[in-house]
């Protein structure tokens, strides 16, 4: 099951390589059972596609989990100021309440 949809997907991805919800639902894909790969598809999504917002959220709860906190911080810094700049009042709530709950676990 996994193989066959992993194929669909990388299908996907070359019938449209610019379209970031296929690379993104790849990276989601990956979370489930290849961190390593899903590490590689959201620094690409978060490199080629920056406008794609989705990817900041699980981007940065990816890597906090795997205990790089600058680098989850610095990430929903980047998805909340790209929220602001598309007006994405839900998306920029949710991205400030996941740092914020980030910044409070630090303190404990």
């Amino acid at each position: 099951m996994q193989a066959e949809r992993l194929k669909l997907l990388n299908e996907f991805i070359k019938d449209e390589p610019n379209d970031p919800f296929n690379h993104y639902v790849l990276a989601l894909e990956y979370l489930k059972f290849d961190i390593e790969n899903a590490i590689l598809q959201f620094d690409n999504l978060l490199i080629n596609f920056p406008d794609y917002l989705p990817t900041y959220y699980h981007a940065a709860a990816l890597f906090y989990d795997l205990e790089e906190i600058q680098k989850a911080k610095n990430i929903y810094h980047l998805g909340i100021k790209l929220s602001v700049l598309q007006k994405n009042t839900k998306a920029e709530a949710e991205l400030s309440r996941a740092l914020k709950n980030l910044i409070d676990e630090e303190l404990i």
